[in-house]
């Protein structure tokens, strides 16, 4: 275990969590394909998929420029120096997560892949335990009445 307050984390949990997640639903939309929507409600879920996708784009670059104009780390296993609490934190404490989930559920839209989906759905849970979790507490024993007030007025995912 890490000292909290020095990093919230020894492990960058939230990307290896995400890589697998994609690599586990290739791999089992390869081996055991699952049913998917037909047409014309597939043609409108591929159209969703493609605006999640550039949904997940637009909300990582402009959580990495408000980091980066924070002058803090964009690194989940690096102690923050900053609060950053403008841009997409504004609406989310977890920008760059909630950005990754969207990815996953778009290109499952997009390829027809419910394993995406449910694989979202699976990385979601275990960064909220193996990252969240920790990287709150690291926040509120950094920042403390800063980090708690902002806690109150925006939520974790959205």
């Amino acid at each position: 275990m890490t000292d909290i307050k020095a990093a919230p984390n020894r492990v960058p949990w939230p990307p290896i969590i995400y890589l697998a997640a994609i690599a586990i639903a290739i791999v089992l939309g390869l081996l055991y394909p699952l049913p998917w929507i037909t047409e014309p409600i597939s043609d409108l879920l591929f159209a969703a998929g493609w605006l999640a996708i550039a949904g997940f784009a637009a909300i990582e670059i402009s959580a990495m420029r408000a980091l980066k104009r924070g002058n803090t780390t964009i690194r989940p296993d690096k102690a923050a120096d900053h609060l950053v609490t403008n841009g997409p934190f504004s609406f989310t404490r977890n920008p760059i997560y909630f950005g990754n989930t969207l990815l996953m559920i778009g290109i499952g839209l997009v390829s027809g892949s419910l394993w995406f989906i449910i694989l979202a759905l699976v990385a979601v849970f275990a960064t909220n335990k193996l990252a969240i979790e920790r990287e709150e507490k690291h926040l509120q024993a950094r920042f403390g009445k800063k980090y708690i007030d902002y806690a109150k007025k925006v939520r974790r995912w959205i």
